[in-house]
């Protein structure tokens, strides 16, 4: 597939399939991926609300951030030290520590580390530089599909998870009935910031080749609205908030049948 970068430059890119791990893979990578980020349209790196899409965006990620933890908390991991690896603007970084956790944040864009850090968190920009800590829980909310070095840096993550401790990944899930509806204008492929596009036999199979194995697979239901309504945009729908809902329901409802949902988070452990 060519898929374009509707959301910064307007850029053409391939996908690659990989067919021993049921992923596709974004072609090429540029040298520069910075610049890609380098917009405040960019949603993941602003708290602003300057628009109908920024406030449903707010209003979401606020209720997410009860139901994240929630999905930690149910696992009954031993121990509160967390890291959020792409943390962002740090909101769930601060909800888990208000909830008692002893969280850090390792976010490597600039703009975004600085909100981070005026919210009073510890913020890093590189694994590096906490490379001699260990943690009960590492998240990566829709931050695995940006990683240029996958499989290093999913070993170097692990490295820094304790024996007995929980990984969290939530990422899009290109066979969804909303990704094979919306085809190339599907917002989820978000090249080249995305890299990867994982399926869920791609996730078992990355992290059985590290030694680890999913234990649940949990559904983001508010995700198939949020990416039918970015994916209507770039079509340039003028109906788009209704069409969008309808899609959005539709994609949900398949998934009861395919456990295919638009996005997926899935909790790992090592072996």
């Amino acid at each position: 597939m060519v898929v374009k970068d509707f959301s910064v430059t307007g850029e053409s890119f391939e996908l690659q399939y990989e067919k021993e791990r049921d992923l596709w893979r974004t072609e090429p990578i540029p040298n520069n991926l910075d610049r890609y980020y380098a917009s405040s349209d960019y949603i993941s790196h602003t708290d602003a609300k300057r628009n109908l899409l920024e406030v449903l965006y707010a209003a979401v990620k606020r209720k997410n951030l009860r139901k994240k933890l929630q999905v930690i908390e149910n696992q009954k991991v031993k121990g509160k030290a967390l890291l959020d690896f792409g943390a962002g603007t740090g909101d769930f970084v601060k909800f888990a520590q208000l909830n008692g956790y002893d969280p850090i944040a390792l976010e490597p864009n600039t703009l975004a580390s600085e909100k981070a850090k005026q919210k009073g968190l510890s913020v890093f920009n590189t694994l590096e530089q906490i490379k001699d800590r260990s943690f009960n829980v590492i998240t990566l909310w829709h931050v695995l599909e940006h990683l240029p070095d996958l499989d290093g840096d999913i070993a170097s993550l692990l490295s820094v998870l304790e024996d007995d401790g929980l990984l969290v990944i939530a990422v899009p899930n290109y066979k969804s009935w909303d990704a094979r509806h919306y085809k190339t204008y599907w917002a989820a492929y978000d090249v080249p910031r995305h890299l990867w596009h994982f399926s869920r036999n791609s996730i078992r199979s990355i992290f059985e080749k590290q030694h680890c194995h999913v234990i649940k697979e949990i559904p983001m239901h508010y995700d198939a609205f949020y990416v039918s309504l970015l994916s209507e945009k770039y079509k340039g729908n003028f109906l788009r908030m209704p069409t969008a809902f309808l899609k959005g329901l539709n994609s949900n409802l398949h998934a009861l049948f395919t456990g295919e949902y638009s996005s997926m988070i899935y909790l790992i452990q090592k072996k």
